[in-house]
């Protein structure tokens, strides 16, 4: 079913966007799926993947894939997903451990590098083995960890399961030295505090909703409707999922202590040969203005693309047509380049 946004937009429900996925079993200890029969005997982890379309051998396994963002996982590709339509697959959205309908441990080490691990594990399990990876919000840090990867696997003469060969990172990290989150969000839920928040807010629709708005996530203008917050507050609670707003807040902190290994300029040199690299940020975006900024400073003169996108930092949910336009473009370069 679908409800309206006071925008008139049409709002898929988050029921309907987990019935178009399944929840497939992982084991994070040797970073592998696992089939109903290999989990026998392993205490794996079930993680929520959607899949569009199916591969088809005449592609050579090129896949799409949408590597989703904080908080609200890969649900905020929903709009996007229904914009894209019948066109560009087949394509992968991934949901990580700790959110949307994926299992919520507590006692987990919630950090970019399992991130990375799962995107492997799951290309691994489809047989992707060319991609265009697109990376919204703290998957900036994933994309860059999976690129330090490839990089080391090129410079060793290792083999490439799944090459990387397009990446387009909208409103992300992309230096260390240039985060700017506001203090009411990660800076906050990453505290005590927070996460006594997040477990009020786990039963609270009420404070969820305060919370959400006080975070200045969506522009001002664009007015984000009470029931666009009913469908968040359903995916991010779901599972008891609140906590992983705490558990997961610390990307920032991570980010400044491996600044080398994910620093855009130094990956964007090493690979922008055989990797076409695009980066978008949104105007009104309070999360990593400066991000856009110090890219156009440190690698706009040496052909780095840069796009600017209208609204605040969830132009998934602002502008999904915008969003899924540029992806169709960069698609569309990618495939005639092979």
């Amino acid at each position: 079913m679908t409800t309206q946004t006071t925008s008139t937009k049409s709002l898929i429900s988050a029921t309907d966007w987990f019935a178009g996925g399944q929840r497939v079993a992982y084991d994070p200890t040797n970073h592998l799926m696992l089939s109903e029969t290999a989990a026998e005997g392993v205490a794996p982890l079930f993680v929520f993947e959607r899949v569009a379309g199916a591969p088809d051998a005449a592609t050579d396994s090129r896949w799409l894939t949408l590597m989703p963002g904080f908080p609200d996982g890969s649900y905020g590709y929903a709009a996007i997903d229904e914009a894209l339509g019948a066109e560009l697959t087949p394509r992968l959205f991934i949901e990580y451990v700790g959110q949307g309908d994926s299992d919520k441990p507590r006692d987990y080490p919630y950090s970019t590098f399992e991130r990375a691990d799962l995107v492997e594990a799951l290309w691994g399990a489809h047989a992707v083995c060319h991609t265009l990876v697109v990376a919204f919000d703290f998957s900036s840090l994933v994309v860059l960890e999976l690129l330090a990867r490839q990089e080391e696997r090129l410079r060793q003469g290792e083999p490439l399961t799944t090459r990387i060969e397009s990446v387009f990172i909208v409103n992300g990290g992309l230096f260390a030295d240039a985060h700017s989150h506001p203090w009411q969000s990660t800076p906050l839920l990453k505290t005590s505090f927070g996460a006594m928040g997040m477990r009020f807010a786990q039963r609270s629709p009420a404070l969820f909703t305060r919370i959400m708005r006080t975070a200045e996530m969506f522009s001002a203008d664009y007015g984000v409707s009470l029931a666009e917050l009913r469908e968040e507050y359903a995916v991010i609670t779901r599972r008891d999922g609140a906590a992983f707003v705490h558990l997961g807040a610390g990307f920032v902190d991570e980010h400044k202590a491996n600044a080398e290994r994910w620093d855009l300029a130094r990956l964007y040199h090493a690979l922008s040969s055989t990797v076409a690299f695009c980066i978008a940020g949104s105007v009104e975006d309070p999360y990593e203005p400066k991000q856009i900024e110090a890219a156009r400073e440190r690698l706009g003169a040496e052909g780095l693309a840069i796009r600017a996108f209208p609204g605040g930092h969830m132009t998934t949910s602002e502008h999904p047509e915008i969003f899924a336009a540029a992806i169709s473009e960069l698609a569309d370069e990618w495939r005639a380049r092979v």
